[in-house]
This record gives C-alpha cells, sequence and structure tokens, in this order.
C-alpha cells in the first residue's frame, strides 16, 4: 500500500493527499470543506494568496479545536507580490491574516520573468528564519528548475504542477525525482473533464471505484502528492478513500497511455 505521507529532503513529512482549496469562495464555502475534509481524514491544505481564502482555512481548522502541529498547510506567492520585499512583505500579511506563526509549506506560484530570481531569495530567508518549514516552486518546468541552479543556495524541495494520465509530464517527473525535488499534482481530476472517459471507467469497474478515486491512486502509486479539490462532502470523502487498493501494473500501463498533453489550467511552458 502506499505511505499514508512523504518525505521531503530536509525531513519533513507531508500527507500524500491534500485537499486543494482554490477557487472556493472565502468565508461558509471554503470552512465547510475543511470541515468536511477533517471529518474525511485530511491533515493537509492547500491554499495560496490568489485564492483570497487562507484565513478561512484556518478559522475553519482553529473553529475545530486542531493543534497546529497536527495540520500541514500550503501556501503560495502570488504573481503580483513578486520580488524580495514584496514576497516577504506579502508572506507576513498571509501569516497575519491566517493567524499563523509559519506555514508548512510556501510555493512560489508562477514562474514570473525575470524577477523570480530575487522572489526565491525571499523564500530561501524565510525558510532560514523558519517561518516556514519548506519551499518550493508551482508551474515550473525542467527549464526554470535547471535555471535555479544557477542562483538557488536552497533548491526547491517542492514542485506542484497539473498532472494525471492526460498530462503524464514523465521527463518532468524522472527530472524531479533525480534531484530529490517532490512533484505534487494539482487538477488530477481534469476539471472533470476526462473523469467520464471509457477507459478509465473499465479500470474502476476492476477495482470497484470511482473514476476519481482511480486518478487519484494514479497519481500516489506514480510517486506524487495529489490534491484533488471538491466542496461537496461525498466527494472529499470519496477522494480519500484510496489507500485500500491498488493498481496492477497492467492498468497502470493503460493509464500512463492516455496522455494526450491535455491542459485544463495554465501553460508554463512559453514562460522566459
Amino acid at each position: 500500500m502506499n505511505n499514508q505521507y512523504k518525505t521531503l529532503k530536509n525531513q519533513v513529512k507531508i500527507p500524500s493527499i491534500g485537499l486543494g482549496v482554490y477557487l472556493m469562495e472565502p468565508g461558509d464555502q471554503t470552512r465547510c470543506a475543511i470541515q468536511y475534509g477533517i471529518k474525511a481524514g485530511y491533515t493537509h491544505f492547500d491554499t495560496a494568496q490568489l485564492y483570497q481564502n487562507e484565513q478561512s482555512v484556518t478559522d475553519a481548522l482553529n473553529g475545530l479545536g486542531i493543534k497546529r502541529e497536527n495540520f500541514f498547510i500550503t501556501t503560495k506567492i502570488n504573481r503580483l507580490n513578486h520580488g524580495y520585499d514584496n514576497a516577504i512583505e506579502s508572506y507576513q500579511q498571509s501569516l497575519d491574516e491566517a493567524k499563523l506563526k509559519y506555514f508548512d509549506l510556501l510555493l512560489i506560484h508562477w514562474p514570473e520573468g525575470p524577477i523570480r530570481k530575487e522572489t526565491w531569495k525571499a523564500l530561501e530567508h524565510l525558510y532560514r528564519e523558519k517561518r516556514c518549514r519548506a519551499i518550493g516552486v508551482s508551474n515550473y518546468t525542467i527549464k526554470h528548475l535547471e535555471e535555479m541552479k544557477e542562483y538557488a543556495e536552497i533548491l526547491p524541495m517542492v514542485n506542484q504542477v497539473e498532472f494525471h494520465p492526460y498530462l503524464y509530464q514523465k521527463k518532468l517527473l524522472n527530472y524531479c525525482q533525480k534531484n530529490d525535488i517532490l512533484l505534487q499534482a494539482y487538477s488530477p481530476l481534469t476539471h472533470g473533464e476526462k473523469i467520464n472517459d471509457e477507459k478509465l471507467s473499465k479500470i474502476s469497474l476492476n477495482y470497484n471505484k470511482t473514476n476519481a478515486q482511480i486518478l487519484i491512486k494514479w497519481g500516489l502509486q506514480q510517486g506524487l502528492v495529489v490534491l484533488p479539490k471538491s466542496t461537496k462532502e461525498h466527494r472529499i470523502q470519496e477522494n480519500f478513500d484510496v489507500f485500500d487498493f491498488e493498481i496492477n501494473n497492467n492498468d497502470m500501463d493503460i493509464l500512463n497511455s492516455l496522455n494526450e498533453n491535455l491542459r485544463t489550467c495554465w501553460n508554463p511552458s512559453n514562460v522566459e
């Protein structure tokens, strides 16, 4: 069975499934989703400055009386807050609004042009000051990661990208594994675009699981941290109930063959 945790290269443990809160409205919608998540077994929550619901996430956790050390929370520096001083100031604002002393994982949300170097220097500073437990990037290609070797004193521990069988970024996965960068998968359910694919449905019947559960399990068996998103209680529960089975090698090969370079979100490939 897949372990329910991954270990980053600085030995910080991260739950292998997290609840994404992208496009969840601040307030009741986000708080309810977090409450459903805790009930289902989640301890990992993925937010961002862009989402404007960092405070709602922590309000829900605090309202449930959960100790800080018992949950893992990620946030990301908005592309509008790039640059050394801007990144540090905006991160402190995120901490203040969320009433936290630290986020567990801090990412650069997007490889924004020439100032991403200074933004990364800010993350290194925050990490050294123990204002976050781990640092990384999001939407970085191999090109962007290779560039970091020229200026980074601390290389990223995580790269969060869109990843699913229909966007099987095998070269990026191999690169990250070789360089000890944990790959996280957002939009693992393709925003629903492929959720009713007949090939996927045939495989799910073999395990008495839903198509969504197969997609999530595929990601786990690739060695990823997977970040499904839903606001519905039964979906949130269903997406977490994937630790009681394994997809066999033959079915994994079929899933691996579904790649069609389908991007349901942004494409960072053309960012210089």
